[in-house]
């Protein structure tokens, strides 16, 4: 994905932050939420293009009993009424399936009165056999014969040309429910061109794997706006995919994002657009992804499992610069499983042991590498999800790279790497406080300012909340 994909070592103001989330307005043009009753506090597959088939049959029926209906599911049990009669284009990728795991190509395929035209692919593409960050063309897919327009290559906001003849565009894309992962800014920019050509937006929602009650991590400062990260939010933002869109149609602003690869919709064009949501059935707030019931399904090549989403926010940031890295040879526990070059395991484990970081524990992993060398580092445990703060690691772990590195990596970045580092963390006080105070950076500062601007934003964004 954009934002960490190596593995292992080769690749303050409150008042501001309050007028910008004050900005966000409240309008009616999406379902209206539903309130669930509260509850209790591998290689990546890739799919083997066939034939062309006809439209495919459904599955068998299941006796299995799941307890939240995603988006697709719940406009199957529909009838496909939000879509019947009209010629549609699909944005999805693998991980846009049914509960039953069934690809939403294909169920939109065979669906009843509706004419699936032509497929659109994100980051990754539609089956994700690409690495993160390579442009990718378009082209057939000779799975069933569509055309496949890519968001990942010469364009990322979809053209006139690819919307001409579609009435409604459908969204079906799992997010990781952190703020450096593209799918949300494929969203965002579909959304914008969508309403700029008078073609309709169906978003089917799908659960933020992390649950929808944590909020973390420092806020995007207006100038990083990017493809990486296309709306300003804390780096662990607590909404659905759908909530997302909500907002993005509902609120001045953010649906502005500058640059080469930037939009840019007019206010005629955003409240002129159409949108619906199609909320799912069963899921609530403190749902983490083990109790949807469903599989997860691999999102890009390093989030293999729920075990690499709860990983993402926690190391992903403390590795894009510096010498620490994220993962093992191969596959092997990616955003889980540290280690640095200059620090030995035992001396590691002492610092971050004596950080005393809320809900986590560490333990020393050994594995082979690819010849059969045994390679070690610590495993990041999560002992205590309530207490665990996502996104705190990562700035401790950036504090140990500038006392153990010979020189500051912060400041001898060169500018391409400042502006990742950028588009990705999102503080600029912070990376400048990191460059100058090195491994005297005062970090406790910066994360009590981001959790109070965190419980502004959660409360500031309950308007667009779709469950409870």
């Amino acid at each position: 994905m954009s934002g960490f994909p190596r593995l292992s070592p080769v690749h303050h103001l409150l008042t501001p932050f309050v007028l910008l989330v004050g900005l966000l307005g409240c309008s009616n043009s999406t379902q209206a939420p539903t309130r669930p009753a509260a509850a209790p506090s591998r290689p990546l597959a890739t799919a083997t293009p066939t034939a062309p088939a006809s439209r495919p049959t459904p599955p068998p029926s299941t006796e299995r009993i799941y307890p939240v209906m995603l988006g697709i599911d719940v406009l199957e049990a529909q009838g496909f009424s939000p879509i019947r009669g009209k010629r549609v284009g699909l944005l999805t990728h693998p991980a846009g399936v049914n509960r039953r795991g069934e690809s939403s190509i294909d169920v939109l395929r065979r669906a009843p009165g509706i004419k699936l035209v032509a497929l659109f692919g994100p980051e990754h593409g539609i089956y994700g056999n690409f690495k993160a960050a390579i442009d990718i063309a378009d082209s057939t897919d000779p799975r069933t014969g569509l055309p496949v327009y890519s968001l990942h290559g010469a364009h990322r906001k979809p053209t006139k040309q690819m919307l001409t003849g579609l009435d409604a565009m459908v969204i079906d894309l799992q997010d990781i429910g952190t703020r450096s992962y593209t799918f949300v800014s494929c969203m965002l920019y579909t959304m914008a061109a969508c309403f700029e050509n008078n073609v309709e937006v169906i978003v089917l929602d799908r659960p933020n794997p992390l649950g929808g009650l944590k909020v973390d991590g420092p806020p995007l400062d207006a100038q990083w706006k990017s493809y990486v990260g296309a709306f300003r939010a804390p780096y662990v933002h607590g909404l659905t995919i759908g909530e997302i869109a909500r907002m993005a149609k509902e609120a001045p602003g953010v649906l502005q994002v500058p640059g080469s690869t930037g939009i840019n919709v007019s206010e005629a064009d955003r409240r002129r657009g159409r949108l619906t949501i199609i909320s799912m059935k069963g899921w609530r707030r403190s749902m983490r992804w083990p109790e949807t019931g469903l599989k997860w399904i691999p999102t890009s090549q390093y989030i293999q499992d729920f075990a690499a989403v709860i990983g993402y926010p926690m190391t992903g940031l403390g590795t894009e610069l510096g010498q620490f890295s994220h993962g093992f040879p191969g596959p092997l526990y990616p955003f889980r499983g540290i280690s640095h070059p200059r620090i030995k395991d035992a001396t590691l484990e002492q610092e971050l042991r004596a950080l005393n970081l809320p809900g986590l524990n560490y333990r020393r992993i050994s594995v082979p590498d690819r010849n059969g060398k045994p390679v070690t580092g610590l495993y990041v445990e999560v002992t205590d999800y309530s207490d665990w703060r996502p996104t705190e690691l990562n700035f401790h772990m950036m504090r140990l790279a500038c006392k153990y590195e010979p020189t500051n990596p912060f400041a001898a970045a060169d500018a391409a790497s400042n502006r990742r580092m950028l588009i990705h963390m999102g503080s600029t006080d912070f990376f400048e406080a990191l460059r100058r105070d090195g491994a005297r950076v005062n970090i406790e500062a910066f994360l009590a300012d981001w959790r109070a601007k965190a419980k502004v934003y959660q409360q500031q964004t309950r308007r667009y909340w779709l469950y409870y």
